[in-house]
């Protein structure tokens, strides 16, 4: 029982997949979580085990959480114990504010805000059984700037920066870290709902001080970090990883 697991949400693809391959890498068996496409969620799995790690997958939709406790029940009965969780999986209705309808709210904060906090309790009783863990969200810089058609998505998102804050001091007497990261604009399958998805490209591409839009991989090195013993001490901070973009006016 000492092999070291990790749940990641909406990891069948993107930046989930990419941080549940580099936990593979690391020594982590894997629990890849979907909601839709079951398929993409098998090759990730395969892939994790090609680099000889074992892989589950769980159908879950993170935003109702009977389903968050059916999704950690799955881990448990499997591994029986939990050491990392990413809170990864979001959505989210992108429309002008004076569109949005109250179930476009809600659907966007069960998945993206309502599920880090039923998630965390439930990762917070596996893995306080085995002495610790650690608990890493993804989020945006839709969350501290305003970005068109991100209403929904950036208020979900600061709640879960919010909430990261509240989380690391109520888990640390358990010994759990709890950390955010925050990309700017992300060439991922998500992007492609934008209605101005090329045009948000290719301006952040240009106002960027690297010159280019952050990737995939750049999200996942600091969530690596974030995960790691190096990182032991921070707990509650939002790594922002955006080339720069935020520090213009």
């Amino acid at each position: 029982m000492s092999q070291k697991v990790a749940l990641v949400t909406g990891s069948s693809r993107g930046i989930g997949k990419q941080i549940a391959l580099r936990l593979a890498e690391r020594g982590y068996d894997l629990v890849i979580n979907y909601a839709r496409s079951k398929q993409p969620a098998l090759d990730t799995a395969a892939e994790i085990e090609a680099l000889g790690q074992k892989a589950i997958v769980v159908k879950a939709n993170v935003g109702k959480p009977e389903k968050i406790k059916e999704l950690f029940r799955a881990v448990d009965e499997e591994y029986g114990r939990l050491d990392v969780f990413v809170n990864n999986a979001a959505s989210g209705v992108l429309r002008p504010l004076m569109e949005l309808e109250e179930n476009h709210w809600d659907w966007t904060m069960d998945i993206n805000a309502k599920a880090l906090l039923f998630g965390a309790q439930e990762a917070a009783k596996m893995m306080e059984k085995n002495g610790g863990g650690r608990i890493v969200s993804l989020s945006s810089l839709g969350s501290i700037r305003y970005l068109p058609n991100y209403t929904t998505v950036g208020v979900s998102k600061a709640a879960v920066e919010s909430l990261t804050r509240y989380l690391a001091v109520e888990l640390a007497p358990m010994n759990i870290a709890v950390n955010a990261v925050s990309g700017g604009a992300v060439d991922t399958d998500a992007l492609t709902h934008f209605p101005n998805r090329e045009e948000l490209l290719s301006d952040a591409a240009k106002r960027t001080p690297t010159g280019r839009v952050v990737e995939p991989a750049d999200l996942a090195n600091a969530a690596i970090f974030l995960l790691s013993d190096e990182a032991n001490m921070v707990r509650g901070q939002t790594l922002i990883v955006d080339g720069g973009i935020s520090l213009l006016a």
